[in-house]
């Protein structure tokens, strides 16, 4: 093939699988009392391979935008694209909120029979499924059958304990990955890859002057080293309230209001990575936001036409060592910190997310080494199903709660935990066992649904 001909962009598809499978492997250890360092968040300041996750994935949603709306912008801008870029927005936010909701009721609280509790947990989600695969009225008939039964029980006097709203959290991944989505396409359909870099560069010195400027209410000393007396999250109590943050943070919510900011920059760094991938000559077809193909011959990938290959290999990086040293240089002033979304943070992983990129696609479309890859495509072309179907999965586990061999309840998971895992392992070792147990456990149904080319997306 030569370095005009269309390709497929596999490592797109391969960086994105990588991505979810890292997040669904560190939000489902064994125990939360026992992970290795790597696996877990830093406690503030610093960064460790857990805090790349989310900035890689909205890089990578940056990428897409630009493979995704490129020809649409080519063709000229109408109603249907704000459309179509809105009502995915909508969707992905909603989609976030509704994992917090299923079943719509306290499980532990609520009297109805047990065994009914969980096949409304399952049947509400196969009903979100049966809604992200495309089958509306399969969906409508699931979820309307699952509300009846619960009237039912309700009506008949059963004591349930119906979902807080009051306490709901508002932010989240999906909701944060909607706005960045949201905003950026539409900055991505209105300027210039040099006007698009101005505004990146903007936000990010906009947000550190806000950051550590100016004087927050209350606070004796304003400084980002408190995690209680910054500019975030007092915007966060203030805005949202603490009934509507993240629980285990209390005073700030990670995918916070102020913090979004710089987040938009991250998903910036990925449009412009897109916009160059894709240039000279142009993109011959479109791509997916959250990944399935959109051919029908069974490839996976945005495709793109390239210039010659190992030339973009090389600019991945270049341009991924200035920003990973840029925003180490800046850390010294303005630390690395992924609660706040420092723009430091920003940088750094932004040029970690190029590197990576960068090795995917030369070892994949340059080089041809695509066989190691296949777990990560079947991964990647489904990265909304991992995400919202593991983590209602752990949930439901969290949720039934099973006598154990010696007398005392215990939840599913733990039970599991303990007889197939720690029975054998230190726990530090069996609670990554089970981790990468539970990882395999969905490739394993990834690859029925890659299998049938089932491609869930909004």
């Amino acid at each position: 093939m030569t370095p005009a001909s269309p390709q497929r962009l596999v490592s797109l598809d391969v960086f994105r699988g990588m991505t979810i499978a890292g997040m669904v492997l560190v939000n489902n250890p064994g125990t939360w009392s026992a992970i290795y360092g790597p696996l877990k968040h830093a406690e503030w300041h610093g960064i460790t391979p857990t805090d790349y996750i989310f900035p890689f994935f909205l890089f990578i949603v940056g990428v897409a935008i630009p493979i995704a709306l490129g020809k649409r912008l080519e063709a000229g801008i109408t109603r249907d694209v704000y459309v179509k870029i809105v009502s995915r927005s909508v969707s992905i936010f909603v989609v976030g909120l509704l994992i917090s909701m299923i079943p719509f009721f306290d499980f532990g609280k609520t009297e109805i029979p047990y065994l009914v509790k969980i096949i409304l947990v399952l049947s509400f989600s196969a009903a979100l499924f049966l809604y992200l695969w495309g089958k509306r009225t399969q969906a409508a008939i699931v979820a309307g059958v699952s509300a009846l039964l619960l009237a039912v029980f309700w009506i008949a006097g059963t004591p349930i304990v119906w979902y807080n709203f009051g306490t709901m959290r508002i932010p989240g991944v999906l909701q944060r990955i909607a706005v960045c989505y949201l905003i950026v396409s539409l900055i991505f359909l209105h300027t210039n890859w040099k006007q698009q870099t101005v505004i990146g560069i903007a936000l990010l010195l906009i947000y550190w002057a806000l950051m550590t400027l100016v004087a927050v209410p209350g606070c004796e000393i304003t400084t980002i080293d408190d995690k209680a007396c910054n500019l975030a999250a007092w915007l966060d109590r203030t805005i949202l309230t603490e009934s509507h943050m993240w629980r285990q943070a209390k005073v700030f919510d990670p995918e916070g209001i102020l913090s979004t900011i710089p987040a938009l920059v991250t998903t910036i760094s990925g449009v412009l990575t897109g916009i160059w991938l894709k240039s000279e000559p142009p993109a011959s077809a479109g791509g997916q936001l959250l990944g399935p193909p959109s051919d029908e011959s069974g490839s996976a990938g945005q495709p793109v036409a390239t210039a010659p290959g190992s030339d973009k290999a090389v600019g991945l990086f270049f341009f991924g060592t200035v920003l990973l040293a840029v925003g180490w240089s800046w850390s010294l002033l303005f630390p690395l910190n992924k609660s706040l979304w420092t723009s430091s943070y920003v940088l750094y992983t932004s040029g970690l997310a190029l590197l990576t990129l960068g090795f995917c696609y030369w070892l994949i479309d340059v080089k041809g080494y695509k066989r190691w890859s296949k777990p990560f495509v079947i991964f990647g072309v489904n990265a909304l199903a991992l995400f919202a179907f593991s983590g209602l999965m752990a949930r439901l586990m969290g949720m039934i709660r099973i006598t154990g061999a010696d007398g005392k309840e215990t939840t599913l998971q733990g039970w599991i935990f303990n007889s197939l895992f720690l029975s054998w392992a230190s726990p530090i070792n069996a609670s990554l066992a089970y981790a990468i147990c539970f990882i395999l456990f969905w490739l394993f149904l990834m690859w029925l649904l890659y299998r049938r080319r089932i491609f869930i997306k909004v």
